[in-house]
């Protein structure tokens, strides 16, 4: 079977045309992603868990699938789903039935799925090739990956900087090429921030585009699970896989999904032209003390290209975009503390007996969760307690409902909304670690989406000081189909920046037995 690294590099609706065409077997394929993470994840550590036998079984299925198709002829080979054959990454909370689901928590180790997440059920119906599962901050409370059980992952772009997090890990196994589309979920901005600090595109849904039934919960209210990708056909592709009504998850909408990779215009010229007419908002507000000059400079001149190729910019205010992080860090921990009660060593995962019920479930918990985890159930548990629960949380959802009033009122004006994904670029391991506030500043520019329960799309837009930096597309409710074809639009009028030609520049170290691992290294 092939290795040949030259099939990782395509995109995966250029892996889709390659199979049907013959050119290369989904087996070949998943031999050529697989070789990689072996080679590689030592040093890159994007991977906690690896279904080698399982993705070969789909890679078999998908093969049969494919030749039995194109024996009945072209329209039959024209209808198989689009990620037949194709590597998917899924973060390490999406339940499998049989294989690791750990949420990147010591207090999950040893658990594995008695059920398929309703995510992982459509993949499998769409032909889709799963290799494993991918690292993640603990139960997603993280900016960094840093604060999983199993290591921090490192940046592709620099291996002694974070990947952003908390889907850290599916954004740098597709930034390296082990996947060409990967699975994230995004409570605060834990899709769009890891995607903008590793060059990647990565869409944060509308609340209830996508089923969470299956998903290992963080907060409630704000989790929606989304796609990473190189470029946003595919993250159209992996969008429109998963999306849609389950009746398992009562939050999840009953809308019709669009076939989002469909309505976008390959042709360049055609792409460009999705902006002429368009009004796109610059909220003053995201652009914040802090920002680093360079970010600041790449996100100007992402927005004058978009002026000059059609589009015109409309100054909006969100005057509550201030109150997004404290409303957030009120909320967030407050569903978590509830949503982590279950984990009490009695019903499932690590059971530590020491004494009474009491004394093992103190130990259990006391054991099983990292210092990050820990902190957000005090939080969290603070906030709901009584003589506190109006103080705090009642009063944070009625911040939360102006924040969602701000973008209603600037959406009677603009079609979407432009802005940074982040004020930064990918910061040192260990830079944020010890200054809890300095981490959840991360995603200043992405949490108010969340508690407005929009969709949002970060697209790559540039480098700052040799590091990616990523342009926010924030759209209406059920409006992805439009950032989608924004996005497409910037990637046609930015095609040929030299940026693009560019692979990840830490790559090299990843194949250097010298490279220090980063398996294992101390939580967070």
């Amino acid at each position: 079977m092939s290795t040949d690294r030259s099939l990782t590099r395509l995109h995966a609706h250029e892996m889709a045309a390659g199979l049907r065409a013959g050119r290369f077997s989904a087996g070949e394929l998943l031999a050529a992603h697989l070789a990689l993470i072996e080679g590689q994840d030592r040093a890159l550590n994007a991977w906690v868990s690896l279904d080698a036998p399982g993705a070969r079984a789909a890679a078999a299925d998908a093969d049969a699938r494919i030749a039995a198709a194109r024996a009945e002829g072209a329209a039959a080979l024209a209808a198989l789903p689009a990620l037949l054959g194709i590597p998917v990454g899924l973060k390490d909370l999406v339940v499998t039935r049989g294989q690791p689901s750990t949420a990147g928590s010591r207090i999950l180790a040893g658990f594995r799925g008695p059920y398929d997440a309703h995510i992982a059920e459509r993949l499998a119906a769409a032909g889709a090739v799963i290799p494993g599962k991918t690292n993640m901050d603990e139960f997603a409370m993280g900016s960094s990956t840093e604060h999983s059980a199993w290591g921090a992952t490192a940046n592709p772009w620099d291996l002694d900087r974070v990947p952003g997090g908390s889907s850290g890990g599916s954004a740098a196994a597709v930034a390296a090429y082990h996947v060409p589309v990967a699975i994230g979920t995004d409570t605060g901005g834990s899709i769009r921030q890891p995607a903008a600090v590793t060059g990647t595109v990565g869409m944060k849904p509308t609340y209830g585009r996508v089923s969470r039934y299956g998903i290992i919960a963080f907060a409630s209210s704000l989790d929606q699970v989304g796609p990473f990708a190189r470029d946003v056909r595919d993250a159209a592709l992996l969008l429109g896989a998963v999306a849609g009504r389950d009746d398992r998850d009562s939050t999840s909408s009953a809308l019709p999904v669009p076939d989002y990779a469909a309505a976008l215009p390959e042709d360049r010229d055609r792409a460009a032209g999705i902006l002429r007419g368009l009004r796109l908002g610059l909220p003053r507000q995201y652009f914040v003390d802090g920002m680093e000059p360079e970010v600041e400079a790449r996100i100007r001149e992402a927005v004058a290209a978009l002026a000059a190729a059609g589009a015109e910019i409309v100054e909006v205010d969100l005057p509550h975009t201030g109150y997004g992080l404290a409303t957030y860090y009120i909320i967030a921990p407050a569903e978590a503390s509830a949503n982590l009660a279950r984990h009490d060593g009695i019903r499932y995962g690590r059971s530590v007996r020491e004494g009474d019920v009491l004394g093992s479930y103190l130990a259990t918990r006391g054991e099983g969760f990292g210092p990050e985890v820990k902190r957000r159930i005090m939080l969290g548990t603070y906030a709901l307690s009584a003589g506190y629960y109006d103080a705090y949380y009642l009063k944070a959802q009625k911040v939360r409902t102006l924040i969602k009033e701000d973008f209603d009122r600037a959406f009677t004006r603009v079609d979407a909304l432009i802005a940074p994904s982040t004020p930064t670029v990918a910061f040192p391991l260990g830079a944020r670690t010890g200054d809890p506030l300095a981490m959840y500043l991360s995603d200043i520019c992405t949490i108010p989406v969340n508690a407005a329960g929009l969709p949002a799309l970060s697209v790559p837009c540039g480098l700052a000081d040799g590091l990616p930096v990523g342009l926010q597309l924030i759209g209406q409710a059920w409006d992805e189909a439009r950032l989608f074809a924004i996005g497409r639009a910037w990637e046609a009028i930015d095609a040929d920046a030299p940026w693009r030609r560019l692979e990840p520049a830490a790559l090299p170290r990843l194949d250097d037995p010298a490279t220090p691992s980063m398996k294992g290294r101390a939580q967070a």
